[in-house]
């Protein structure tokens, strides 16, 4: 796939997954396209040499591999959740002439870029319909129907001095002036849109805010891709894509999990057991599984702070990536990446064999370091680990910015592991 047609893909599934729930979804469907074999895990498996399969838990997380004789897998592993603010359980409030919502913040977002936003809502909703069976579905509103407006100027002679915003106050997204708003109504008339009639009662959901403005090019030459949650579907994209366009006898495998901006610590976060779950019903037999875990590697991809053109001395000089320069390979002496010099030689022979620039990435050592699921993954499972990223900018806020020639990059890298 040639890097245009891959970054117009790639910016329609970024406007086409608002949450986990949507992206997960989305992956789903473009594997089944690809002839992967959807698994259950309630069910007993029968896997086939020569097939690919893929499974999903939580509706949020998604596993998809081939099957080959060869055990000497390449593991992509990414995640699939993004920081937003999240609805309440009991969001509405009525006063000052508006209703708005009460929402909390999910991850460590920038809170500032928030406001003066077009907003709309999605997510799971689940139901009780008429034959007393709880319904799970997934709606997207789609519509701007709300915005946290700034506080003007005028009252806040600070505001371009010092702003914080305080998280219970003072990000209530405005919906209506209508004080006849009522909130399962609502939930009810998304429901009707997607053709669902039969409600006997609304039961819990797990809705978040996004901004409806879409994903684009930006740069006198489209040199940047603009979006919303860029970490990490942006890498989502980017191991779907390769493992959709590996060969069938080709050892790969991909993995996107839920809540790594929250700790990773779920049933379908890569803390959880997920992954090995699903690699212990692929090898049952305990000698083939340990012969596969020290045979394969993990590449762990996450975005990585590009320099900031406007902040320089955040990092330090002789480690800072530069957007449209290659993939960013992580290292950290503390193990808040899971490189070491065995992982890190691999991906640069492959990326020297096909051609692709790469860069290294140190956090200045008087500065806090991130971490990813490379760690997390490498601790639980013992298998051989680089974290790796794409550089992007203004990381964690509404809308991002990465270089339109990297993730295309990343992804030959990826398929040329297995040539």
């Amino acid at each position: 796939m040639n890097k245009q047609n891959f970054n117009e893909e790639l910016l329609g599934f970024l406007d086409a997954s608002p949450t986990p729930f949507h992206a997960t979804l989305n992956m789903s469907m473009m594997l089944e396209n690809a002839g992967f074999i959807k698994l259950d895990e309630r069910q007993k498996w029968k896997l086939k040499e020569g097939k690919k399969y893929f499974v999903m838990r939580n509706d949020s997380s998604v596993i998809a591999f081939t099957y080959p004789k060869d055990k000497n897998y390449t593991i992509v592993g990414a995640h699939t959740d993004s920081p937003n603010i999240k609805l309440k359980p009991k969001p509405v409030t009525k006063e000052h002439g508006v209703v708005k919502f009460g929402v909390e913040p999910y991850g460590g977002l920038l809170l500032n870029p928030w406001f003066d936003r077009d907003l709309s809502l999605a997510g799971r909703v689940s139901y009780l319909d008429s034959k007393n069976v709880i319904q799970h579905v997934l709606i997207n509103v789609k519509k701007a129907i709300a915005i946290i407006p700034s506080l003007a100027i005028h009252l806040d002679e600070n505001a371009n001095k010092e702003r914080t915003v305080n998280k219970q106050t003072d990000i209530s997204p405005i919906l209506t002036t209508n004080d006849d708003f009522e909130f399962d109504e609502f939930l009810k008339l998304q429901l009707e849109k997607l053709g669902i009639q039969d409600v006997k009662a609304l039961y819990a959901n797990e809705l978040s805010f996004y901004d409806t403005a879409n994903a684009s090019y930006v740069g006198l030459n489209d040199d940047f891709i603009a979006s919303a949650r860029l970490d990490n579907l942006l890498s989502c994209y980017v191991g779907l894509l390769s493992i959709c366009n590996v060969d069938d006898d080709k050892p790969m495998m991909f993995i996107a999990s839920d809540h790594e901006e929250v700790g990773s610590e779920s049933t379908s976060g890569a803390s959880g057991s997920f992954l090995e779950n699903t690699l212990r019903r692929m090898y049952n037999d305990y000698e083939d599984y340990m012969q596969m875990i020290r045979g394969s590697i993990l590449i762990s991809a996450d975005n990585a702070h590009a320099i900031h053109p406007n902040f320089p001395y955040k990092h330090d000089a002789n480690h800072a990536p530069h957007i449209n320069k290659g993939t960013v390979i992580k290292i950290n002496a503390n193990q808040r990446y899971a490189s070491n010099s065995t992982t890190i030689s691999r991906f640069m022979n492959v990326a020297n064999a096909v051609n692709e620039p790469y860069q290294e990435f140190v956090t200045r050592s008087d500065m806090g370091c991130g971490s990813t699921i490379g760690p997390l993954t490498a601790t639980r499972l013992g298998i051989d680990t680089l974290d790796v990223g794409l550089p992007t900018l203004a990381m964690h806020s509404i809308r991002e910015l990465c270089g339109s020639d990297d993730a295309h990059s990343l992804y030959k890298i990826i398929l040329g592991f297995s040539k």
